[in-house]
């Protein structure tokens, strides 16, 4: 089995589920299968983000983290979030150490929400 390189942000999960970055399609579909995961925390934003009435955005995110996996938040993650600079309310202080305790790369589109994490590596695949 492949081992993860990536760790897609919520973001990027919303633009490849809702169609809207050709090259952030393009890119994941250069990854074989199991390079690219997720977070529990990044699936925990996408679902609450969901209409539970919308039959349709639930089926497809059903597919999306069927393929893209999201892996549970465990006890390294914590022990990496106490280490980087805190910000108050925001999951991407999360999604970040999860990133580190596992020593992905984050994929977002908001690089600058994760400039100040020491040792953390982030691409921006909305770009041509």
């Amino acid at each position: 089995m492949t081992e993860p390189c990536f760790l897609l942000d919520s973001n990027i999960c919303i633009y490849l589920l809702e169609g809207k970055s050709d090259a952030t399609r393009d890119r994941l579909q250069q990854c074989v299968p199991g390079e690219v995961v997720t977070s529990a925390v990044v699936f925990a934003e996408v679902v609450r983000g969901i209409d539970p009435k919308d039959g349709r955005a639930l089926e497809a995110a059903g597919r999306f983290f069927g393929l893209i996996q999201a892996l549970p938040f465990d006890q390294a993650a914590a022990q990496a979030y106490a280490r980087i600079p805190f910000r108050r309310g925001r999951f991407d202080r999360l999604i970040a150490a999860h990133a580190l305790a596992l020593g992905l790369t984050v994929v977002t589109a908001n690089e600058a929400d994760f400039a100040d994490v020491p040792g953390l590596r982030v691409e921006n695949w909305t770009r041509p």
